[in-house]
């Protein structure tokens, strides 16, 4: 990926743990690599198909000067996040706070905090068993489309699925989402829960009946586990109801561990179903 670097912005700001930091301000030095695709601006040779480095440069000042912090580990967080959402073709930044003058009592050059941020591609399955199920997944996609850190992108059909561990309940819509997001795993976790919530999920009886049921089930090629979560999603190479609508949005998507695209996955579950007589309905 190609990059764009600021070097050395000096801003004058009012963060620090110290009142008199809050009071009487310092300089802070940044340093920024925006990491994007500069191919069709150095074709063009146009500034609408460029990030305007100007534009980058005096979003960093404004924020840095309209916020006051106790911390830079939070100013590095915000203008990370405020480049990330304000230029669309920026895809991750990496990003340096310079604190020269800060109140150590000790001879030193600078303290500095640098973190690193971006866009990350998500796929989502989506089902639903109980009430309205199409109000309830239509809810749920105006939610995760509201939220700004957020942008979605391919959405499946929606298909008829028999339910999968516990059989006698109503059977389910479902399909699947693609998305791009800012969040972390867990971030995101957290907030699908809260959008399953705001449709009365309540989590009682394991693959038991549910208003919304949410899942990660990639997170670019994460292969990840904790208390929490597990991703690539357990057990989805056995799953109709996931791998069907996945095959429809992203059929050459690659499974990090198995190997094999969605769209493989699929028709080899698709064959073994139908051998045993077990197909989705439609």
């Amino acid at each position: 990926m190609d990059e764009i670097r600021i070097r050395e912005l000096q801003v004058y700001a009012y963060h620090g743990v110290f009142p008199e930091e809050n009071e009487k301000g310092q300089f802070f030095y940044v340093n920024a690599t925006l990491y994007t695709d500069t191919r069709k601006a150095g074709m063009t040779d146009e500034l609408g198909d460029a990030t305007d480095y100007g534009q980058v440069c005096h979003l960093i000042t404004r924020v840095m000067t309209e916020n006051t912090w106790k911390l830079i580990e939070r100013a590095a967080e915000v203008v990370a996040e405020e480049i990330l959402l304000s230029c669309p073709l920026v895809k991750k930044v990496h990003l340096e706070i310079r604190k020269p003058n800060a109140p150590v009592g000790l001879p030193f050059a600078s303290v500095s905090v640098a973190v690193e941020r971006g866009w990350h591609k998500v796929y989502l399955a989506v089902g639903s068993n109980m009430g309205d199920k199409q109000r309830h997944i239509a809810q749920a996609l105006n939610a995760i489309k509201a939220n700004p850190k957020i942008k979605v992108g391919a959405v499946s059909d929606w298909i008829v699925t028999k339910p999968y561990g516990v059989t006698e309940q109503e059977d389910f819509l479902n399909g699947a989402l693609e998305i791009d997001t800012l969040f972390t795993p867990g971030e995101l976790l957290d907030f699908l829960h809260m959008v399953e919530a705001g449709e009365g999920r309540e989590r009682t009886l394991r693959w038991g009946p549910r208003t919304l049921d949410l899942d990660i089930l990639f997170y670019d090629r994460l292969v990840y586990e904790d208390d929490r979560l597990i991703i690539p999603h357990v057990d989805l190479q056995n799953r109709d109801f996931v791998l069907q609508p996945m095959a429809q949005i992203a059929p050459n998507l690659r499974h990090p561990v198995l190997g094999k695209t969605m769209n493989e996955l699929w028709k080899e579950l698709d064959s073994k179903l139908h051998n045993q007589g077990c197909v989705a309905t439609h």
